[in-house]
């Protein structure tokens, strides 16, 4: 989870001030945690303490109003019973991390996934964005190969992951679908070598960069076994108590209880 994070954080400032190149900091001064960190946290809550997923969006997604949210989750977050809007949009991906890292079967990856979507994201393609970037990390967690994954989640969810970096950048342009963006964040992963090099190659695309750093380094984290630890401690600075003591219990915990629905 924390690689999704720090995916998060390290992409916020390109988002609106798009990079299409590989050679740029990671970390400066006006990086912050987005609305695909809280809600990320918000999944992990969820899974820790057996509250339904929509209960810890709501609760924590409220804590941080200005953090980033689309208009229409917006309305979602401060509903008196938020239902969910037949989105298709790549929130639904970038906070679905934890599910891959906590549950140890496909069943409950795929199942859980679907449960995190659905309360907000119920459209097949909003469910399907967030079912395959936790599925490629459970599996890149298992110890499955690159090309394992690839031809696993081409199949199971028809993306097209024949692609290159080199291939897409050059036209490549904002799209906030999980669609258009899921995909193109798992090649960014595939065509790594590092968890470093994962996050440059999603934030170089020139897209939605925080979010596809975000989908992206939760894969590339499980893949490689961690994030480094200096991209780990600048990531976690900049994160605020309650957030960190969230990250900090799911991330040491040895045995995860799944959530209510």
């Amino acid at each position: 989870m924390m690689g999704a994070i720090a995916g998060d954080i390290i992409g916020s400032v390109y988002e609106h001030r798009p990079i299409k190149h590989k050679d740029f900091p990671l970390f400066g001064e006006h990086c912050r945690f987005t609305d695909d960190t809280v809600l990320t946290v918000a999944i992990a809550d969820a899974i820790l303490s057996g509250r339904p997923y929509r209960e810890s969006l709501k609760n924590i997604g409220r804590r941080y109003p200005e953090a980033g949210y689309g208009r229409s989750f917006i309305q979602w977050l401060h509903a008196d019973d938020p239902q969910p809007y037949n989105s298709w949009g790549n929130g639904s991906a970038m906070r679905v991390s934890p599910v891959g890292f906590a549950f140890s079967s496909e069943e409950d990856v795929l199942l859980h996934a679907k449960m995190t979507a659905e309360v907000s994201h119920n459209h097949p393609e909003g469910i399907k964005g967030a079912q395959a970037t936790a599925l490629a990390i459970f599996q890149a967690r298992m110890g499955f190969g690159k090309e394992q994954i690839r031809a696993r989640i081409a199949e199971e969810f028809n993306y097209d992951l024949n692609r290159t970096m080199n291939e897409i950048r050059p036209t490549y342009s904002f799209d906030i679908s999980c669609q258009g963006a899921v995909p193109e964040a798992i090649i960014a992963f595939l065509d790594s070598v590092s968890y470093e090099d994962a996050i440059r190659n999603a934030v170089s695309l020139g897209g939605d960069s925080d979010t596809q750093a975000c989908i992206t380094g939760g894969i590339a984290e499980a893949f490689y076994g961690g994030i480094p630890d200096h991209i780990r401690k600048q990531a976690l600075d900049r994160l605020p108590s309650d957030l960190f003591e969230i990250v900090n219990h799911f991330c040491e915990e040895p045995s995860l209880r799944p959530p209510g629905g």
